[in-house]
């Protein structure tokens, strides 16, 4: 592991290198792929965006790297969501020395609280994704003023997706009956997405993936999936399948597919943009849990 002053030597030897090639776009960085996918929406081609933590990552357990310090360092505006979701980022803005503007998304939402601390996977919620676009839409406008109308119009076209497609979910999963709405997913990503379209997500690890899941949860799990007859165990993305699979072979729940939770698919999968990636998982739990 570096120490702290390897760690700057390293960050400050990187910086001389230029990230941007482009010097008429905006140069902005976002933490990880789902954000990158919103400020691109709303930032269209008047911006050059590079995103830390890319598809199938996982944001929880990053270690960045002296070119996430360079990007950083010669970014005009840094989007990230907050909410205890980058636990890496404050040591890198520091040592990258960034001058730019720190946008924390996160702070625009009713944030949940989790069994170790704030849940903060709110952009599953769409109504959430609906905030941080605005927040990005000011963001860019502020930091370049003549680009401030072509914000507002990528914005309000993408904001009127999203509400098609929050009608859509919701449309989809009341065709569920209620009790059959519970599911097993590998980590506690999913409460945002609970609370607003009414599907009950059991997980053995918490709102972060740093801390394994321990005897006891598992077991936890296995009783509860038995008790209620969940329908479907899911495996995600980001997630090592191994456990789901165990709770899958412990209660004989079947396995129902693979969910995006904290990050989108490469660009070739069924999750490559915000959109594609929350109509797969309802996708996915509604061939999963129908009669």
């Amino acid at each position: 592991m570096l120490t702290r002053r390897a760690f700057v030597a390293a960050f400050a030897a990187a910086l001389a290198i230029p990230a941007y090639a482009s010097p008429e776009s905006l140069p902005v960085v976002a933490s990880f792929s789902i954000i990158g996918d919103f400020v691109r929406q709303v930032g269209g081609d008047r911006i050059a965006v590079t995103t830390l933590v890319g598809p199938d990552g996982d944001a929880h357990v990053y270690q960045p790297t002296p070119a996430d310090g360079r990007k950083i360092a010669q970014a005009k505006l840094v989007f990230v969501n907050g909410l205890g979701f980058e636990g890496w980022l404050e040591r890198l803005v520091a040592a990258a020395k960034s001058k730019g503007t720190i946008v924390t998304l996160g702070k625009g939402v009713a944030a949940r609280p989790g069994e170790e601390g704030t849940d903060p996977h709110a952009w599953q919620d769409v109504a959430n994704a609906k905030a941080y676009v605005a927040e990005i839409r000011d963001a860019l406008a502020a930091a370049d003023p003549s680009g401030a109308e072509a914000y507002q119009a990528n914005a309000a076209a993408y904001l009127a997706r999203l509400d098609a497609l929050d009608a859509e979910i919701v449309k989809a999963l009341d065709a569920i009956p209620k009790e059959r709405r519970r599911v097993v997913s590998t980590h506690d990503a999913f409460g945002y997405f609970s609370a607003r379209y009414g599907v009950e997500f059991i997980a053995p690890q918490g709102v972060s993936t740093e801390a394994e899941a321990s005897a006891r949860d598992i077991a936890r799990i296995i009783d509860s999936v038995r008790q209620h007859k969940v329908g479907a165990v899911f495996l995600e993305n980001i997630a090592d399948p191994r456990l789901a699979r165990r709770i899958s072979a412990e209660t004989g729940a079947k396995i129902g597919g693979t969910l995006y939770s904290d990050a989108l698919s490469g660009p070739k999968g069924d999750g490559a943009n915000y959109i594609d990636m929350m109509r797969h998982n309802v996708r996915e739990l509604s061939k999963a849990l129908a009669p």
